[in-house]
């Protein structure tokens, strides 16, 4: 399981390190701490570094933009 908090530092307390052992029971886990804002520039910068991967993108955020969005109902998946 991969699961991603994301918390302000001041919120941190007892209960939420409770949760986190009861929802990995007598695993080993990994928890790594870092600073949002620089990850999530860190990803941009990722997927903009591929031509192909950054045309995709600034066209769904134009999508967005000009309200061309897509309903889709996760119950009919399959």
């Amino acid at each position: 399981m991969y699961t991603v908090y994301k918390i302000n530092a001041d919120e941190l307390n007892e209960n939420f390190i409770a949760s986190i052992k009861a929802q990995f029971q007598h695993q080993d886990i990994e928890i790594a701490v870092c600073e949002t804002a620089q990850v999530e520039q860190d990803e941009t910068d990722y997927l903009l570094r591929d031509s192909a991967n950054k045309a995709r993108l600034l066209e769904a955020i134009d999508n967005v933009k000009n309200s061309k969005l897509v309903a889709v109902d996760l119950n009919n998946l399959s």
